[in-house]
């Protein structure tokens, strides 16, 4: 059969929620590189998009030359086709970047130019020999490589590779199709890359695209151009020392945090646990408050918590002693009865009367009297049970029961003093039971007089409840609330009078206590003010 804690579910330590925590803040920044790569796409793609407006421009000039050289002849490439050309209703057609170095657009390094299948013609050797002034000024600022191309895809103007032919690209020869086209390669650096080049692929990249220039729906070259994008690593790399001093500044914020979780969290947690346990062995050391709390939630969680354990250890010591009272108490009359019954079996069974009608009448009242006094124990248990019992939500006054009290004990002459409207925080049956309690204690030890007077503060409300009956000897002052203690067991007193008013009002919130009196007996009664809110 499996265990009952084998059944149980999982659920993970305090300590280690923290722990994954602090974990988590500190691989935030690890985290951060992999963004980088995000923000090195986005850099990948502005290069793109500030080639593709250089050759824009360039591609209008070349376009505009060529025009020029229309009357002469000049012989053109290709035919675009409609799809590829933009809307002749339409002044504005883009060309969007859409290089990406997270999917298929990373090619191998490009392939060295080669030899042209045919002679370049003369007359685009000419314009690329007026271009040649602009393109070198256009590179000094721009630091990009720039080639220009007739339709056949020949170099006739840039800084290297003129008269060689690019068309076996694909790029450049979907650009001599009419059509834009880009390319990312993998280049090799002129200069060594950061000792974190393994994280950063866009040291080693390099953006390729190429413009078509079309005139008169033909393809009368291209514009090829190409630049290495920016770096973010190797600016990481320039800035190290501050990113160093960043780490160092997480790592000391993470062990802050850490400490303060271990003070206001794990540390109270780990006292109050050691604490249960102290509490299972019977330390009385262990409802003590604890060193520290941390927080304010903590310390209310913790009181409470110790303050119920305390109030169950008293209730169940309680509850020890009052089961040996009641045995003790519950042993003699039933001890009394069952040995008046054998006595009279005995007679009864006997040949000759071993009793006389005297003695059985004798034997039969004190079992009438046993039973009447396990009769009041009986009612006297159920007065204790409801004294215990969760309170009513209810409120009186003295005013409203000293008239029922004066009905109950017409021997005493009650009086109420005081403050007599302020509100209680109890049911005026309840109040009634444990004055009434009071008062028929007050009325066996001899007593005439019983006075109640409230005392309302704004803070609490008492209640002096005095008379003037047999005073209480000192050897018996601290018993007088204990459970089956009386002084007049032999004339029929139970001892739970005075164990039933204490229980009742501590359920209630309230005390009583055994006050000094120079004549008589004073009980004073509190209330707390959270206690008399009606």
């Amino acid at each position: 059969m499996t265990s009952r804690h084998s059944r149980q579910k999982w659920r993970p330590s305090l300590s280690f929620i923290i722990f994954a925590s602090l974990v988590l803040v500190m691989t935030l920044p690890l985290a951060g590189l992999f963004i980088f790569r995000l923000y090195d796409n986005q850099l990948i793609r502005q290069t793109e998009s500030e080639l593709i407006a250089q050759g824009a421009v360039l591609s209008a000039i070349f376009a505009e030359k060529v025009e020029q050289k229309i009357p002469d002849g000049i012989k053109l490439g290709a035919v675009v086709s409609d799809k590829d050309l933009p809307p002749p209703d339409d002044d504005f057609v883009p060309i969007k970047p859409k290089l990406d170095l997270a999917g298929e657009d990373l090619q191998v390094m490009r392939p060295d130019a080669q030899k042209p299948a045919t002679p370049t013609d003369p007359t685009y050797r000419d314009i690329g020999s007026q271009l040649q002034p602009l393109l070198r000024s256009t590179q000094r600022i721009t630091l990009a490589g720039l080639r220009v191309l007739d339709f056949n895809g020949t170099v006739i103007a840039g800084r290297d590779e003129i008269g060689l032919s690019l068309a076996h690209l694909p790029e450049v020869a979907t650009a001599l199709r009419g059509r834009y086209g880009g390319a990312l390669r993998i280049r090799i650096p002129d200069k060594p890359p950061p000792p974190i080049y393994s994280i950063n692929r866009g040291t080693g990249l390099r953006v390729f695209v190429a413009i078509p220039v079309v005139v008169q729906k033909q393809v009368a070259g291209a514009i090829y151009l190409s630049r290495t994008p920016s770096n973010m690593m190797e600016h990481l790399y320039n800035e190290r020392g501050k990113f160093i001093l960043a780490g160092l500044a997480v790592l000391f914020v993470t062990l802050l945090i850490g400490l303060v979780f271990a003070r206001t969290i794990v540390r109270p947690m780990h006292d109050l646990i050691g604490r249960i346990a102290d509490i299972r062995r019977g330390d009385p050391e262990a409802f003590r408050p604890l060193a520290h709390y941390g927080t304010r939630d903590f310390a209310l969680l913790s009181r409470n918590f110790l303050g119920l354990a305390e109030q169950l250890a008293v209730r169940t010591d309680h509850m020890s002693t009052f089961t040996a009272h009641l045995t003790h108490e519950l042993k003699s009359p039933l001890t009394s009865i069952k040995g008046a019954a054998e006595l009279l079996q005995d007679s009864i069974q006997s040949d000759t009367a071993s009793l006389t009608v005297v003695e059985q009448q004798r034997f039969l009242a004190n079992m009438i009297a046993d039973t009447d006094r396990l009769a009041v124990i009986m009612h006297r248990l159920r007065d204790l049970a409801r004294a215990e019992s969760a309170p009513e939500i209810a409120s009186c006054s003295l005013a409203a029961v000293i008239g029922d009290l004066q009905r109950r004990f017409p021997q005493l002459h009650c009086r109420a003093e005081g403050d007599i409207e302020a509100p209680i925080a109890m049911s005026a049956d309840n109040v009634l039971i444990v004055l009434a309690h009071l008062a028929d204690n007050t009325a066996h030890h001899g007593a005439r007089r019983f006075a109640v007077t409230a005392v309302s503060t704004p803070n609490d409300l008492r209640l002096l409840v005095s008379n003037d009956g047999d005073s209480i000897s000192e050897q018996n002052r601290s018993r007088i609330f204990d459970a089956f203690f009386t002084t007049r067991r032999e004339q029929g007193g139970t001892g739970m009078g005075l164990a039933i008013v204490q229980s009742m009002l501590r359920a209630h919130g309230a005390s009583i206590r055994l006050a000094s009196s120079e004549l008589g007996v004073t009980f004073e009664i509190s209330f707390a003010s959270d206690g008399m809110s009606i």
